[in-house]
């Protein structure tokens, strides 16, 4: 059976889910799960890989440091280059937000 990326989704969203599908030394492909999910308090992510995301179910906003917030809604896409400074402020709280994200050198 083919997998479906919107099925298998854990009952418990209690935190954010991180699923990989595929990974090498230059990519890494992950389904991310968030709901009502935010960054963690401690402040910015600051990544070595460029990051290519789009939301496919949901809705999300991220605040990228000296340009302001964007809002995602399905179908929406972000390109983050490397350390630059993101942080995600806010997710759907009553519905699953499934995004797709690229982390490439």
């Amino acid at each position: 059976m083919t997998p479906n990326f919107f099925e298998a989704i854990p009952a418990d969203l209690s935190e954010e889910v991180f699923d990989r599908i595929i990974e090498s030394d230059s990519v890494k492909i992950e389904r991310i799960v968030s709901l009502g999910h935010t960054s963690p308090a401690s402040g910015w992510y600051d990544q070595g890989q460029h990051e290519w995301v789009i939301v496919l179910k949901g809705e999300a906003k991220i605040e990228i440091q000296d340009e302001g917030e964007q809002h995602l809604v399905p179908g929406s896409h972000l390109q983050i280059p490397a350390h630059q400074k993101h942080r995600v402020t806010w997710t759907k709280p009553d519905t699953e937000t499934i995004w797709l994200a690229v982390h490439y050198s």
